[in-house]
């Protein structure tokens, strides 16, 4: 299970939508990850990410450019 989930984005409407998002599948699935909100914009091009928002969990890049629903948010923080 991660551990560890980024939010990358300025704080545009997608961003703020991924950020919800991404708090409402946690609580969901009863996990404990540390959710962690960047929004410097350095540091987001310095991770990879041209289009926002960003997400990267335990380190890897899986999504950027685009809001993933709840339901497959979970299915990427249970994932094996």
């Amino acid at each position: 299970m991660v551990r560890k989930i980024e939010v990358l984005g300025t704080g545009c409407a997608k961003c703020k939508r991924l950020e919800k998002n991404v708090r409402e599948a946690v609580a969901e699935l009863g996990a404990d990850v540390e959710i962690v909100k960047i929004d410097d914009f350095d540091e987001i091009v310095k991770r990879g990410i041209m289009i926002t928002p960003g997400l990267v969990l335990d380190g890897e890049i899986v999504a950027a450019g685009r809001v993933p629903g709840i339901e497959e948010i979970k299915g990427m923080i249970t994932r094996e």
